[in-house]
């Protein structure tokens, strides 16, 4: 099940070109958020130790709708399955409803202000209902994972990926499809191939709109997130046991050696 057939009830509506309004994923705006809940004694065991995970996103990230999103959002049970798992993690919740890749980078520095140890990259859904360039997408993402990378080059990346609504054409369908894929790839970094697999065009994993999930839909999310998000935490992990870097000042890791993104994008 893709997105294009969530989105196909969408094809039909006037999506303004501006960034951040009018899109079918617009809605309250949800700023960045800090989970304080203490993580569980796991492999590096204090508060002092936690791992920075941030999700930058849309209104999917966000939990726009849900009753709770603080806990019901899919970012809130991945970092509490992290917690489960003995990862001790500090959540933050960076998705702004109606957002495109563009408009995530421009809030990028100001998140970057913190550590981050994991960045998962939701960002592109909004694109896709608009029919943005695809080069600015591949582009926006790319400098995404430049800035992270320069700023935390301990930080490791996940890629959540998406689909574009048919009405727009079986060529930039499956060049949208294929942009997560290849940035994925060339930047060596984790992916989620779809993240709304299993939950797309579902009526009971949705809301009344048709395309946000609800928070069963979001519990979905959550577990195809997992896998990727997991095998960020273990190479941060790896790499903070070997020395680096929250303070930015030892170097990017090396895409080509073991134990970096490229040995565990999926």
């Amino acid at each position: 099940m893709i997105l294009s057939a969530l989105l196909w009830g969408c094809g039909g509506r006037d999506v303004p070109a501006d960034e951040g309004t009018g899109s079918p994923l617009d809605g309250v705006d949800a700023r960045a958020s800090a989970s304080t809940a203490e993580p569980r004694v796991g492999r590096q065991g204090s508060p002092e130790d936690r791992l920075r995970v941030v999700f930058l996103g849309t209104s999917l990230t966000a939990g726009l709708g849900l009753e709770d999103p603080a806990v019901e959002s899919w970012a809130a049970r991945v970092a509490e399955r992290a917690r489960d798992e003995g990862y001790p993690v500090a959540l933050v919740n960076a998705g702004v409803s109606g957002d495109t890749s563009a408009g995530g980078l421009r809030r990028l520095d100001w998140l970057l202000r913190e550590p981050v140890d994991v960045l998962v990259v939701e960002l592109g859904a909004n694109d896709g209902l608009r029919g943005l360039s695809l080069d600015e997408l591949a582009s926006n993402l790319r400098e995404i994972i430049r800035r992270t990378r320069e700023a935390w080059p301990g930080a490791r990346i996940v890629l959540a990926g998406m689909e574009a609504p048919p009405n727009l054409g079986e060529e930039y369908v499956e060049g949208f499809r294929s942009v997560f894929l290849d940035v994925a790839r060339t930047e060596n970094t984790g992916r989620i191939p779809f993240l709304l697999e299993g939950v797309a065009a579902v009526p009971r994993l949705n809301q009344a709109d048709g395309i946000h999930p609800t928070a069963a839909g979001h519990a979905r999310m959550a577990e195809t997130a997992w896998p990727a998000v997991e095998a960020a935490l273990k190479a941060r992990e790896d790499v903070g046991a070997a020395g680096p870097s929250r303070d930015g000042l030892s170097g990017r890791t090396d895409p080509e050696s073991p134990n970096q993104e490229a040995t565990w994008h999926s």
